[in-house]
């Protein structure tokens, strides 16, 4: 589908639709789709004039919008063109004739040998082309800027993220939610974005640059400012500061990189791997893959997985249990175990108090076992300030983790176990995962460092996450059979040891 976004362009949509390669009917099942979107002009009758008068065998529609959708709104409805009826590529192209069709058959070569998910018509590959094309000095060095910008953020390396001239696969347009995106001119950024997030191919391609006296409809300054603002969003969002569903678009396996083990900083798990040390009998709730008990089992632990799914690979566990840990009984026998992990689970649960109720009763021939947990705590100071400019937003990971059911604070993580009949013996604040978000280099040491003195003064405030030690205290019925024990001994005047 070759698409053609229209707007007051009566005097160059023939010309546009007359300059369409007539050979790509050969080798394509073309169709090509204008719509005008509530222009003020005769643009809708010049396409279709123009459109009869075309000789081509393949079909031309003209699609005239009621209510202007914007520019983004008219590539939404484009595109959806395209998906319902079951086109392979949709190339877009401007009415007012600044991208050249004639480059159509060379943009389409790294689609259809599957090179590519995506196409862009770059202005800035061939040096001096865009300013021998008549690119306006400003819209030169703001493109260069703003390109700089969002390739430094986003881990990108495109030559251009502001050309209108794109083809791309349907199928690749099915996998992103590009009808939530805005529907005026930052639409090309956000559908950027969205590929990036998804993991899928953006090649470029040189094209010429041309301006002549078509009016321009963009309001330089804001266009930058929302192009920004919304690549600031996107990267908050991947550190779990932010959440918009558009930029949901990270694939399940990607985001499996955030259970990896974090044994080279202080994270809840180098903590627990110090804590249990060697040889211990070890119960892991919510292992996961498992990839930090294979540290575990390094160490000569005897470890036992229990998770909601089997992992791929159960090699570092002794005995694994598909359970789900909302269930009111256990599956294991918790009377001859020296720690219990609960790394980043507790707030998952729909009812952490029946769980933890359910460890403790697990324990009762078992006082001296410990347990190690840990927790986001809800009272960070990124959240807290997000509060007070009116922000509560959940995301894909961090403290506000779609998936999390239930918040914590240090008071309230501490208040749950002491409740249920648990000793706390130890509370640590961790600092927040900076290798994950930004690499493992000299930035992230400083910023854990940073964050690790802050926590010394003030650790509810500063903490991103709470680890605690706590062992089970000795149960009523426990302390009576204690009692009745060492009681019946002295009665016979036996050494009550």
């Amino acid at each position: 589908l070759i698409f053609i976004v229209a707007y007051n362009a009566e005097k160059t949509i023939a010309d546009v639709l007359n300059r369409i390669p007539g050979s790509l009917a050969d080798t394509f099942e073309l169709e090509i789709l204008i719509i005008d979107d509530a222009s003020q002009d005769q643009t809708f009758d010049r396409g279709r004039a123009a459109s009869r008068e075309t000789t081509g065998s393949y079909q031309i529609r003209v699609l005239f919008n009621p209510v202007n959708q914007g520019y983004g709104g008219n590539q939404k409805i484009g595109f959806h063109y395209a998906i319902k009826n079951g086109f392979d590529f949709v190339a877009l192209i401007h009415g007012d004739g600044q991208y050249a069709p004639e480059s159509l058959p060379e943009l389409l070569v790294p689609l259809s040998t599957g090179d590519a998910d995506a196409v862009f018509g770059s202005r800035m590959i061939s040096p001096g082309s865009a300013r021998a094309g008549g690119m306006p000095l400003y819209k030169f060095i703001g493109n260069k800027i703003l390109t700089a910008f969002q390739n430094t953020l986003l881990a990108s390396n495109l030559s251009e993220f502001h050309s209108g001239y794109r083809i791309y696969s349907v199928p690749a347009l099915e996998r992103i939610p590009f009808h939530l995106n805005t529907n005026v001119f930052h639409f090309d950024t956000e559908i950027i974005i969205q590929f990036l997030l998804a993991g899928l191919r953006i090649k470029e391609l040189p094209i010429p640059t041309y301006y002549g006296d078509e009016i321009c409809h963009v309001d330089g300054l804001k266009y930058a400012w929302d192009v920004t603002a919304t690549t600031l969003k996107a990267k908050s969002q991947s550190f779990g500061l932010f959440y918009d569903r558009k930029f949901d678009c990270v694939p399940a396996s990607a985001n499996m990189a955030r259970y990896a083990p974090k044994l080279d900083f202080r994270s809840p798990q180098s903590e627990a791997l110090k804590r249990v040390g060697r040889g211990k009998r070890v119960v892991d709730f919510g292992c996961g893959e498992g990839t930090f008990d294979a540290a575990l089992c390094a160490n000569g632990c005897h470890v036992t997985g229990v998770d909601l799914q089997r992992p791929s690979d159960t090699d570092s566990f002794d005995l694994f249990f598909v359970h789900d840990l909302d269930h009111p009984t256990l599956p294991i026998d918790l009377s001859d175990q020296d720690y219990l992990l609960m790394l980043d689970i507790i707030e998952h649960l729909k009812s952490p108090e029946a769980f933890v109720d359910s460890l403790r009763q697990g324990l009762i021939r078992n006082p001296s076992a410990k347990l190690l947990v840990s927790t986001g705590n809800v009272g960070f100071i990124l959240t807290r300030l997000g509060l007070t400019f009116g922000m509560f937003n959940y995301g894909t990971r961090g403290i506000l983790d779609l998936t999390h059911t239930r918040l914590f604070t240090f008071a309230t993580i501490r208040r749950l176990f002491e409740q249920s009949g648990f000793t706390v013996l130890e509370v640590k604040g961790i600092p927040a995962p900076f290798p994950l978000a930004i690499g493992r280099g000299w930035l992230s040491k400083f910023l854990l460092k940073l964050n690790e003195l802050a926590i010394r003064v003030r650790p509810s405030l500063f903490s991103y996450q709470v680890l605690m030690v706590v062992e089970p205290k000795p149960t009523l019925e426990y302390l009576l059979q204690t009692a009745e024990t060492v009681s019946d001994k002295r009665a016979r005047g036996d050494d009550p040891n």
